[in-house]
């Protein structure tokens, strides 16, 4: 069985009040969260203080469009009420030593050439779309990411 994933990288790492908040908030979500009438069955994980993890079983019933909007729009209300930026595709998180760093994918040029990260530095996928990706290409080595293309920038 394969679930479908959703990856939500914030931009600071969560507090364990703003945490427990997004627990209680998320789990609320999904007991509600249904696509035309029919009830997911869904569940999520916040990993490293930093990424929301939403999944879905989609053997029985498949997220449908507006399901996926009804997530977005909870994903929307998070962001404001904890002062988080959930959506912006162009963050980039990477282990420095066991701290994850969260920065602009714009920064890795000059994280590069300053030797802070390298080809080999591990970066987080946002972009995995099921629990089998999450399992096996979600922490991979820069190198091995999209974020390669810059690696031509160094100096």
């Amino acid at each position: 069985m394969t679930n479908r994933v959703w990856v939500y990288l914030s931009d600071k790492s969560f507090s364990p009040e703003v945490e427990s908040g997004i627990k209680t908030d998320v789990q609320i979500f999904l007991n509600d969260w249904n696509a035309h009438g029919t009830s997911l069955s869904a569940a999520y994980e916040l990993l490293h203080h930093h990424f929301l993890i939403i999944s879905a079983d989609e053997e029985r019933f498949s997220a449908s469009g507006c399901s996926i909007d009804k997530q977005l729009r909870f994903v929307k209300e998070t962001e404001q009420k904890y002062g988080l930026n959930l959506l912006n595709r162009l963050l980039v998180a990477y282990k420095a030593g066991e701290e994850i760093m969260v920065v602009h994918s714009s920064k890795i040029p000059e994280l590069l050439n300053a030797g802070l990260i390298n080809e080999n530095t591990h970066v987080f996928n946002v972009g995995v779309g099921n629990d089998t990706e999450l399992k096996n290409n979600f922490e991979i080595p820069l190198k091995s990411s999209w974020l390669s293309k810059f690696l031509h920038t160094v100096k």
